[in-house]
């Protein structure tokens, strides 16, 4: 059973850095896509950034691009997210996912989820 815990959110101002981790259990994850996710009040689930597990592919979404940056410590099967100069619209609920296969930007794609993490930016 794949197992996901993100970590990391928090209250931070506008302009500020946020590093979200999502420590992963419970399978190889050699052949798996990782991807995070957003969810602001009101709004629908939305994508951020994917990766294959290597780390030699990644997808961004246009909002983040340039801000934001997925990585992963495949010794520690972290998933983490460097958020950058980060906006009061980045405010939401970040959750970890993970798909067994190709990467993918698609929520309905992804099997498995973790529980989220608030991160809130004041202006």
């Amino acid at each position: 059973q794949v197992h996901l815990v993100e970590s990391g959110g928090g209250l931070v101002q506008a302009g500020d850095s946020l590093r979200l981790s999502c420590a992963a259990s419970g399978r190889t994850f050699r052949n798996y896509a990782m991807g995070w996710f957003r969810q602001a009040p009101g709004k629908e689930r939305e994508f951020v950034a994917a990766s294959t597990w290597s780390g030699l592919l990644t997808y961004y979404a246009d909002s983040v691009k340039g801000r934001f940056t997925i990585s992963a410590a495949n010794a520690e099967n972290t998933v983490y997210l460097q958020m950058n100069s980060l906006k009061f619209e980045d405010t939401a609920v970040y959750y970890c996912a993970a798909r067994a296969g190709w990467i993918n930007t698609r929520l309905l794609d992804y099997n498995y989820w973790g529980q989220g993490t608030q991160v809130t930016v004041s202006s």
